[in-house]
């Protein structure tokens, strides 16, 4: 019996009609997985030094759930819609845990077979996870953050509520200026940005909206007596931005122009009808207010060369 951390032990009952019990692997005592084990029951959630005896099986779950067991990765059934999902630019689009994974090992200058073998995994396996929206294991994860010197939760995005941008910097960091084409392509994802305006008191204020990228235009939803109907009939600027932490970089697109309220009820349903999301701050929010921009400009961080 060989057992890896996350997996699943299994005593089954000798008697008749008797319950089984299982629990989790947290904890070997040999480098080989050989017995004995620390195991988390499930029934109690107590952690006990265990020897296996005839009557208990492992169950290796990281198996169950991914590729690792083989040579390749999935390529039927569910699996293969995994392997071949994009993203909105048609190019491979893998999972926040994989791009984690594959930053920090370039960070160490570790190649693919490298951790592979420090992490005792299929280097196929490590390939997929880094490139494919995987779902890997918490033994997988347990090793993985083993053979890079990291911990699980900074594998899994533990600082996730950590305001962005607080990742290294990139050794050799470029940045260059976004053509406007390139920020209204930006800008046409749609999502979340930051409307800069002077409130009804003359304050400045900065206030995150759900938005819309129409003929050239920013639209959001807001309430009537909102801090960002303040912005309608003057000059407002619009932020969009995505930093990405596990890879140290990032690109910020910058619109300003002036700002109306759109009141045409043909042009307001069509908005509606069409809005890929209700604003997140929920309450009645049917004014439409559009930015048009007179200037547009972004930047872009990337490594050198790319």
């Amino acid at each position: 019996m060989r057992a890896h951390l996350g997996d699943q032990l299994v005593i089954e009952s000798t008697a008749t009609g008797g319950a089984r019990r299982d629990g989790e692997i947290v904890g070997l005592h040999h480098d080989d997985g050989t017995p004995p084990y620390d195991v988390r029951w499930s029934d109690t959630d107590d952690v006990t030094l265990v020897f296996p005896g005839p009557d208990a099986h492992l169950r290796h779950l990281e198996h169950e759930r991914s590729p690792e067991a083989g040579e390749a990765p999935p390529t039927t059934g569910e699996a293969a819609a995994a392997t071949t999902a994009t993203g909105p630019t048609g190019e491979d689009n893998p999972g926040d845990t994989g791009r984690r994974v594959a930053a920090e090992r370039r960070r160490r200058g570790l190649s693919r077979e490298e951790t592979a073998g420090r992490a005792r995994m299929s280097p196929h396996y490590l390939a997929y996870l880094e490139e494919q929206p995987a779902d890997p294991s918490l033994a997988t994860l347990i090793r993985l953050a083993d053979a890079l010197g990291t911990s699980v939760a900074a594998l899994r995005g533990g600082g996730i509520d950590l305001p962005p941008g607080q990742g290294r910097a990139l050794l050799h960091p470029e940045l260059r200026d976004l053509s406007p084409q390139e920020c209204r392509t930006l800008l046409s994802t749609h999502g979340v940005g930051r409307v800069a305006l002077s409130t009804s008191e003359g304050r400045p204020a900065v206030v995150p909206v759900n938005y819309e990228f129409v003929d050239d235009a920013i639209v959001f939803r807001t309430a009537p007596h909102s801090v960002t109907a303040a912005a309608a009939e003057t000059e407002v600027a619009f932020e969009v931005d995505h930093v990405d932490d596990a890879l140290s970089q990032g690109w910020s697109v910058l619109a300003v122009g002036p700002a109306r309220v759109l009141t045409d009820p043909e042009a307001v349903h069509r908005l509606t009808q069409a809005a890929h999301t209700r604003p997140w701050a929920g309450g009645e929010r049917e004014m439409w207010v559009s930015i048009e921009p007179t200037s547009l400009t972004g930047r872009r961080i990337t490594p050198a060369g790319r």
